[in-house]
């Protein structure tokens, strides 16, 4: 069942990727894509390296420790709409839409350590997973910001 909701999780995520690059400008996209690839690959490395919590069941599981599907797409495309959706909002809806982002993937990494053997927390909690996001994904909006800002 597990390997079923990779596939189903893989290619929403592909969906969701190639939707979000229909409207211009697609270069903030690609850089907040690369922004997060990058940050969510180290930190999630780090995590796991750490023991801090595991992934039982990905692809790839005889190459990589940490989980690829969800650092190199899902998270860097629920990034992409998250500067989508505040790309015109002052501080505090940037503010309240990163919570709302967060919340969300939260309680669906809840519900999968829960209900599948897709992540095991070992000494991770839900609220490092909420803290984390949370600073990375306002860390990412400010700094893709600053960057698109001088172009």
């Amino acid at each position: 069942m597990e390997k079923v909701i990779l596939w189903i999780l893989l290619i929403l995520g592909i969906v969701l990727f190639l939707n979000s690059l229909r409207k211009p400008p697609i270069k903030h996209w690609i850089l907040i894509y690369l922004l997060a690839s990058y940050f969510s690959i180290f930190l999630g490395v780090l995590v796991v390296e750490e023991k801090m919590l595991k992934y039982p069941v990905q692809f790839f599981d005889k190459y990589f420790s940490s989980s690829i599907l969800y650092e190199y797409l899902l998270f860097p495309v629920v990034c992409i709409y998250f500067y989508q959706t505040t790309f015109h909002s002052k501080f505090l809806g940037i503010i309240r839409q990163a919570f709302l982002y967060t919340a969300a993937l939260t309680l669906t990494e809840i519900m999968l350590e829960k209900y599948t053997d897709l992540i095991e927390y070992l000494t991770w909690t839900w609220l490092h997973t909420f803290i984390s996001i949370y600073l990375l994904m306002l860390t990412l909006r400010f700094a893709a910001h600053l960057i698109n800002k001088e172009w």
